[in-house]
């Protein structure tokens, strides 16, 4: 038996997917969410999982200083010097900026945290959503 709890936030943020075939190959951007969802074989001394301003705090403090209103681009992208030099926000990582890497370098943070992630959904439209499982 197990029991978990989740936590949904947004965020904005830009990217581009530089050899996709159509449209987002373009720096566009996204209001996204993120849902993590944490888990534990028992509950604390206080009958929770983890207290949500636990979320607050940590994981959810670090989308927000991090993530949020920040363009995150693949570590070869072209336009990487030049936006940095323009002064932008930006966030680099290893590999191509989609929706399922995105949530992957989510819930690699989480986990360094020292949360026990078991999944993170990010959502860049309403409609359109990409999942990271443990």
């Amino acid at each position: 038996m197990s029991y978990s709890i989740s936590r949904q936030m947004d965020f904005c943020y830009g990217h581009r997917l530089p050899d996709h075939a159509g449209k987002c190959r373009f720096l566009h951007g996204h209001n996204g969410r993120v849902e993590i969802t944490i888990q534990a074989d028992s509950l604390d001394d206080g009958g929770m999982v983890m207290d949500f301003g636990e979320f607050r705090s940590g994981i959810e403090a670090w989308i927000d200083e991090e993530l949020d209103h920040h363009t995150i681009l693949f570590r070869e992208d072209p336009l990487l010097p030049l936006l940095r030099n323009a002064g932008q926000k930006i966030v680099e990582i290893d590999s191509i900026p989609t929706a399922e890497n995105i949530a992957a370098l989510i819930f690699g943070k989480a986990q360094s945290m020292g949360l026990n992630v078991i999944r993170v959904r990010v959502w860049e439209t309403a409609r359109n959503m990409a999942e990271f499982n443990g």
